[in-house]
């Protein structure tokens, strides 16, 4: 029985890919195949193999902003519009994290608009960066602030800052940057103080908020240390984590899980494969091994996304 909710599945629509190719290669490295050989019947094939029910549609790193407005205006357009198509012809399978030109606040919040109102879109998809700035970056404060009045769920990718890819030689900044950028665009949100000024966003960050779990102690005691902080955060910082999202990617090790679940609870787990990434069997498997009580893997694999989609409840 099709049971999982998957707001981790990515998409490569063909125009992104023939005109970021290149690109592509170097941000993909080995997995870059994956990138060539996806198609919707593939995705579906795939969830239909392991239960998966429906999938929430977005673009993975590196994003679609390249140093052109122009330009990432229209490749989101051209993205969102591929996913709304998936949602029209796999009828129920398919939700939709729109994509943003960030850094381009005006093409944003012109795309904000039109991935609501018009593809009706579920959310909305967003780098850990842009252009090496972090999402609590005031010139970003109209984006939040709209999408904070519209209720929006916003779903976080990890990217890489371009000043960090290859820090270390021979290690793919996935491996490490990734899971640390997560753990800066939460740090922004929180100490810009987007976290109480927009209450109304959903937030989802990926693999199980990358570093957030190991540094949440510490990011607590800074802000018990400095007065300036304490006065911006006045109910502490683990009431505003503990409505953070994450999903479970990688998150597979009982003693990963139960840390990341120990700062935000199980309410707000969600399950996610990364495909193609990764195939949904190593997620599903993952879980499973888990073992987790009855309510708690309903919850993980089903339950709390609906809190967030209502409408998949069909």
């Amino acid at each position: 029985m099709s049971n999982y909710i998957d707001t981790h599945h990515h998409i490569y629509p063909p125009y992104y890919v023939k005109t970021e190719e290149a690109r592509l290669k170097i941000t993909t490295h080995a997995l870059f195949p994956k990138v060539l050989a996806w198609t919707p019947q593939q995705a579906v094939d795939a969830m239909d193999r392991n239960g998966i029910a429906t999938s929430i549609l977005s673009v993975s790193s590196p994003g679609v902003w390249f140093g052109n407005d122009a330009a990432a205006r229209t490749l989101s357009r051209e993205c969102n519009e591929f996913a709304a198509n998936m949602m029209r012809d796999f009828p129920g399978r398919f939700g939709s994290f729109a994509m943003l030109p960030l850094p381009d606040v005006e093409g944003s919040l012109r795309e904000i608009d039109y991935a609501f109102d018009v593809l009706k879109a579920d959310g909305i998809a967003l780098m850990s960066n842009a252009n090496d700035m972090w999402p609590g970056d005031p010139q970003f404060a109209p984006v939040f602030d709209e999408l904070n009045r519209r209720k929006a769920v916003v779903y976080f990718h990890p990217t890489a800052a371009s000043f960090l890819e290859g820090v270390i030689p021979g290690v793919p900044s996935p491996t490490i940057e990734f899971p640390f950028d997560t753990t800066r665009a939460i740090v922004s949100l929180l100490f810009s103080g987007t976290l109480i000024r927009c209450p109304d966003i959903k937030f989802i960050f990926s693999h199980g908020g990358g570093a957030l779990p190991m540094l949440a102690g510490r990011i607590v005691g800074l802000v018990e240390n400095r007065k300036d902080l304490a006065e911006k955060l006045p109910d502490g910082v683990m009431p505003l984590f503990r409505k953070l999202y994450l999903d479970v990617v990688g998150v597979y090790s009982r003693s990963c899980f139960e840390s990341v679940r120990d700062v935000v609870g199980t309410s707000q787990l969600l399950f996610g494969s990364d495909f193609p990434f990764w195939a949904p069997e190593t997620a599903v498997k993952g879980i499973s091994e888990l073992k987790l009580e009855g309510a708690d893997a309903a919850a993980v694999v089903r339950g709390n996304a609906l809190k967030l989609f209502p409408r998949l409840q069909g």
